[in-house]
């Protein structure tokens, strides 16, 4: 049988220096941030990002609800400190800048199109951008960030239901593909384990 490939996912230096790009002074820079780190953070699928309402965040709960994901399955997802802080500051810049309440989080702040929820190939040509700019080797796009969560996901819980439940999967078999990643990095440090220095 051959093996899957196995996805390219992001180190915590690579992630660092990936979230570390977009300009937080800028408005859109402050926007790509959070919606950068928020990918790493929750997994959500690009489409998931963009589709994003602010109803749909609770800022006291720090609940997150992912209405209709892929297979019609709404999920539910939980918010660091650090994330509902960055929501909060960007919802009163969003709103200062519209001079009103705005339905989606991740919106163009453009004249013309003001409000608009953000295009899905923008940012999949953005995070290429910044990924470039960060000097990152790998081919990184919007599904990297979502492998990278679910990777860091299961080496912390250790448990792949609890991976496979935040990532919203119908079935654990399309989970596992992490726990092979998981396993490569056991085998390497088992090889190089007490290996003497030359």
């Amino acid at each position: 049988m051959r093996q899957k490939k196995l996805p390219n996912v992001l180190n915590e230096d690579e992630q660092k220096r990936l979230l570390e790009q977009p300009n937080p002074r800028y408005i859109t820079g402050q926007r790509n941030h959070l919606l950068l780190k928020l990918m790493l953070d929750t997994g959500l699928r690009l489409s998931e990002a963009t589709g994003l309402k602010w109803q749909n965040i609770s800022l006291m709960t720090g609940q997150l609800k992912v209405v209709e994901g892929k297979g019609a399955k709404d999920r539910i997802l939980w918010l660091s400190e650090e994330d509902l802080e960055l929501l909060k500051s960007w919802k009163q810049r969003q709103f200062e800048k519209a001079k009103k309440p705005l339905e989606h989080v991740f919106t163009s702040m453009s004249k013309g199109t003001l409000g608009n929820r953000l295009d899905n190939r923008y940012v999949q040509d953005m995070i290429k951008r910044y990924s470039k700019k960060a000097k990152i080797e790998k081919n990184v796009s919007p599904h990297t960030c979502r492998h990278t969560f679910a990777t860091d996901l299961l080496r912390q819980c250790k448990n792949i239901r609890i991976v496979q439940k935040a990532l919203g999967h119908t079935f654990v078999n399309t989970s596992m593909i992490y726990t092979h990643i998981v396993d490569d990095e056991l085998e390497n440090e088992l090889k190089n384990f007490r290996k003497k220095e030359d």
